[in-house]
């Protein structure tokens, strides 16, 4: 470990270990820097890299503060490590397989804890989704909004944090423009009708089986284009998540 790391994971373990909760405020640089033995440049280049992590703040003029430490926070870096990686046919395979080990076992947990209002919102995307089956835009923001909605229904927001960040904007953007050139998006459509109408009946096995036809289907379908060079390149919409 290099010198800096060291004291990375010395504010890390204070965090860890409650001295140092959520929200709270650090000391003071040149007081941080004495109490973990460290000179003041090193202190500071160990919250500059706590706080890209997002674990710390940096408030000019204020001081520095331990954040939230929500999943969603803390996953907000590996989101922006997945749009990274759009150009690596391999990580885009892994990427897909992590979701089709994730993604139908979530929509299992979500039959089981949906509440009609949470229903009533993924019947709401999907409707939006099929008024948006000619405009890539709107359609990659409506599935994005789809999934959303059922992984919201667990109640797991490690688990959604998860899900978004491997399921990323730029990625859905360019499948669901391979599927409109395919002629496939109707029988996405369908795959995505398939899984709200498990959800309704509450059922965790059919809305796992629902979500898993529907994730293969799609992670087949990329597998295709990556071996026949045909994956749309990213598009102007696709600056952001």
């Amino acid at each position: 470990m290099s010198l800096t790391d060291k004291a990375i994971a010395q504010i890390r373990e204070l965090i860890r270990t409650g001295a140092l909760p959520p929200g709270s405020k650090l000391p003071p640089e040149p007081e941080l820097a004495a109490q973990l033995g460290l000179s003041r440049n090193l202190a500071r280049e160990a919250v500059k890299a706590l706080a890209v992590a997002r674990i710390l703040e940096i408030r000019r003029g204020d001081g520095t503060y331990v954040t939230s430490l929500e999943p969603t926070l803390l996953l907000e870096n590996l989101g922006g490590a997945v749009e990274l990686l759009q150009g690596d046919s391999g990580a885009l395979r892994d990427l897909m397989e992590v979701r089709r080990l994730l993604e139908p076992a979530a929509t299992a947990l979500a039959a089981t804890r949906i509440s009609d209002e949470q229903l009533s919102e993924v019947r709401r995307q999907l409707d939006a989704m099929r008024a948006a089956r000619d405009d890539v835009e709107r359609l990659n923001t409506h599935d994005a909004a789809f999934h959303r909605a059922v992984v919201s229904a667990t109640g797991n927001d490690t688990l959604l944090a998860l899900l978004e960040a491997i399921s990323g904007r730029t990625l859905r953007a360019r499948i669901w423009r391979g599927l409109i050139d395919a002629d496939a998006a109707e029988r996405t459509l369908e795959e995505h009708e398939a899984i709200y109408r498990a959800l309704t009946t509450r059922d965790a096995a059919l809305s796992q089986a629902a979500a898993l036809m529907h994730v293969s289907n799609t992670e087949e379908g990329l597998r295709k284009h990556l071996r026949d060079g045909s994956l749309p390149e990213q598009g102007p919409l696709e600056t952001g998540r």
